[in-house]
């Protein structure tokens, strides 16, 4: 069966799926797997799917797809947006939209499964394809390994596994050793006392406070932190009260941690508890803040020497100038969970899907920043093509590398 990825693509982004309800995005995922003919078994942590392709003796690899989407209203106009909406975690109604590219990442891999299916007569071993949930909540990879993921399935020798990103369609860029950072997801809750609007006198105000909190936290990076190690901190909510002439018992904000170095991480993260208690205390709060690391995503570190077999292959096979190294990323993932947990090499690159004319145009006028919207916003939009073909080939290619030659 030939797949039509274009209308695959268009589909799986007007109808997106947030984290561990991705339930339609699944049984697409195994129809098409099973008409490859491949070994399926859905439902492995809770909404993920596992797809094995056996062709005699040989390495086993793992290549890895996530399949979730954010809360984001679309706000890009195309004929395909998401009109989709659903309940968040807080139990608040939000918009839905692949604003991320994982519906790229489930098409590339599956137009890459029909090629290896196509050509199998050039390779031998097996390919354990994995359909993630819940990357962007860093919960589902860890899912899919408590639910017995390396003992269900073949074992994989090296996890491969590539992201869209904002750069032109058709360059690829690999990272050796750390490509991306480790991520901590934190809650505070800060416990003030509620009023009156007009009487602030009688209050404990946690909006006054929480705002406080986050102009203080901007210190930690540019003020305790060398400036050579990477860090970030952001708040990404801040959630307080219900009406203007209310002055709310409480304040809820959510913290965004980024950083290689496990000291660093620590430094942050008592930074933070420091700061906040601070405020709290500064403020007159008689009641402790609560402060919750939620999700804990470890760095995405690229095994040298496999990654830079690979940057050989895809320099030969694309083009030197298309195979780029634009290093560490900020961003965070849990692909490496696969890879720690099987003890194996994981190699991890970014594949370019934004229309080049307008990408170098941006960055001749010194604008990228203002004016090419990069993943997580409202207005990310890849060009399909080369950005489908390009994906497609660089797991094509990843697996070839990684996979024995065929039986003679």
């Amino acid at each position: 069966m030939t797949i039509s990825l274009d209308a695959l693509y268009r589909d799986l982004h007007a109808h997106p799926e947030l984290s561990f309800a991705e339930t339609r995005t699944a049984g697409i995922v195994a129809a098409h797997l099973r008409d490859l003919g491949l070994e399926v078994t859905e439902g492995v942590g809770r909404t993920g799917v596992v797809g094995v392709l056996r062709n005699g003796d040989g390495p086993v690899i793992a290549l890895r797809a996530d399949m979730d989407a954010l809360p984001v209203v679309e706000q890009t106009g195309l004929p395909y947006a998401s009109t989709v909406r659903a309940l968040g975690a807080d139990g608040v109604e939000t918009g839905v939209m692949h604003a991320c590219g994982h519906d790229m990442h489930v098409t590339w891999l599956l137009g890459a499964l029909e090629r290896l299916v196509a050509e199998r007569g050039t390779w031998s071993g097996t390919v354990v394809a994995l359909f993630q949930p819940a990357e962007e909540t860093i919960g589902g990879a860890k899912a899919m390994i408590d639910d017995g993921l390396l003992d269900r399935f073949p074992r994989p020798q090296i996890v491969l596994g590539q992201h869209l990103t904002h750069i032109p369609a058709g360059v690829v860029s690999l990272t050796a050793g750390p490509a991306m950072a480790g991520a901590d997801s934190i809650t505070v809750r800060i416990h003030g006392r509620g009023g009156h609007g007009s009487r602030p006198q009688s209050t404990i105000d946690p909006v006054v406070t929480a705002s406080a909190i986050v102009m203080r936290l901007q210190t930690l990076v540019s003020r305790e932190v060398q400036p050579r190690d990477l860090a970030v901190v952001t708040v990404g909510f801040l959630h307080a009260g219900t009406k203007s002439n209310i002055i709310p018992a409480e304040a809820t904000l959510g913290l965004s941690v980024r950083s290689l170095d496990a000291g660093v991480r620590a430094r942050l993260l008592d930074g933070i508890r420091r700061i906040v208690e601070a405020e709290c205390q500064a403020s007159g709060m008689t009641v402790p803040p609560e402060i919750t690391v939620d999700d804990t995503a470890a760095a995405t570190i690229n095994d040298v020497a496999a990654t830079e077999r690979l940057r050989a292959r895809f320099a030969e096979r694309f083009g030197a100038d298309d195979v780029i190294d634009f290093g560490t990323r900020t961003g965070s993932e849990d692909v490496n969970e696969f890879s720690t947990a099987a003890g194996v090499p994981l190699v991890y690159w970014f594949v370019g899907g934004l229309d080049p004319v307008a990408w170098r145009t941006a960055e001749a006028a010194g604008r990228l920043e203002e004016d090419v919207p990069t993943n997580h916003s409202p207005f990310f939009a890849p060009v399909l093509h080369p950005t489908i073909e390009r994906g497609v080939e660089t797991l094509v290619e990843a697996a070839l590398e990684n996979l024995g030659p065929a039986a003679r």
